[in-house]
């Protein structure tokens, strides 16, 4: 109790600091947190047990505050917002968004049973606003009995729904059927003018110099159709796609890339901004 009065105090207090403030002080509330929580003998318990990392960084924390400044900042996620996390896992980006969607709600999706389990168990009994849901579609390597296919899918949502959709570190474990027919379920279910902030590696120009120079972290040197990979034997790992053909996609399904792209790291980029190339959609009235 001690540990949640201090947490919420620095909270109100963060939040009664300019906007501009406020971006440079996420990473300042993330260790305070964990101060706070050390001193009074506390574990967070939206933190995952190690079991149920399968996938993502294992910077948790810090990679979800990284992206809630962006829903925020670049993409105008306001408090009283309906949003939909594809491929939501244990909650990295669901636990900063617990203490800003006062009003609105958030539905996660995921095809790891046990981490939809998780979260359904701690999530939604603090947070009912909060709504974690298995897909289950087949994955070689995390539901390999799964009943769908993911170029057939369907989002379990009426269409214009949402105000806000994410999918991170999604279609870069996925392939070109795939990645379409999820693009054209993101666009349906969102409403006009909601927006989408979707993660990629994107081939253009720039990236291709730097894999050519061998100094990317991925050089996707096998082709198939539509799309590059990394390793042959699982193709899923990473994949790339190049940039003309995801704007192409993007303009049929009627989502406006907001200009520019914010280019990642990945491939050593000197001025990327996070670690894949981020695309910020509006969805056309």
């Amino acid at each position: 109790m001690l540990k949640q009065t201090i947490i919420h105090f620095i909270q109100h207090r963060l939040r009664t600091l300019p906007r501009k403030l406020q971006n440079s002080t996420h990473k300042i509330y993330q260790s305070l947190e964990r101060g706070v929580g050390m001193y009074v003998g506390w574990r967070d318990p939206l933190l995952p047990p190690g079991s149920l990392h399968s996938v993502g960084s294992p910077d948790f924390l810090a990679v979800g505050e990284e992206f809630f400044r962006y829903f925020v900042d670049r993409c105008g996620l306001e408090p009283h917002h309906r949003v939909l996390d594809v491929g939501c896992g244990t909650g990295r980006m669901a636990r900063p968004l617990t203490r800003y969607l006062k009003k609105g709600s958030y539905e996660g999706m995921d095809i790891v049973a046990p981490s939809i389990k998780w979260c359904q168990e701690t999530y939604t009994p603090r947070y009912p606003n909060f709504h974690f849901h298995f897909a289950d579609i087949y994955n070689k390597a995390y539901n390999p009995s799964g009943k769908y296919k993911s170029s057939e899918y369907r989002i379990p949502f009426e269409s214009l729904s949402f105000d806000f959709v994410f999918l991170t570190s999604v279609f870069t474990h996925m392939l070109p059927h795939d990645v379409e027919n999820y693009l054209s379920e993101v666009a349906r279910v969102l409403k006009s003018n909601g927006r989408c902030l979707i993660t990629y590696f994107l081939l253009n120009q720039d990236s291709w110099k730097l894999i050519d120079e061998g100094v990317s972290y991925h050089n996707f040197g096998y082709e198939l159709a539509g799309c590059r990979i990394d390793d042959e034997d699982t193709p899923e790992a990473a994949v790339g796609y190049d940039e003309r053909a995801i704007r192409n996609l993007y303009g049929k399904y009627r989502l406006n890339i907001s200009e520019p792209i914010l280019y990642g790291k990945w491939c050593k980029r000197q001025d990327g901004l996070s670690w894949q190339d981020m695309i910020i959609a509006i969805k056309s009235r």
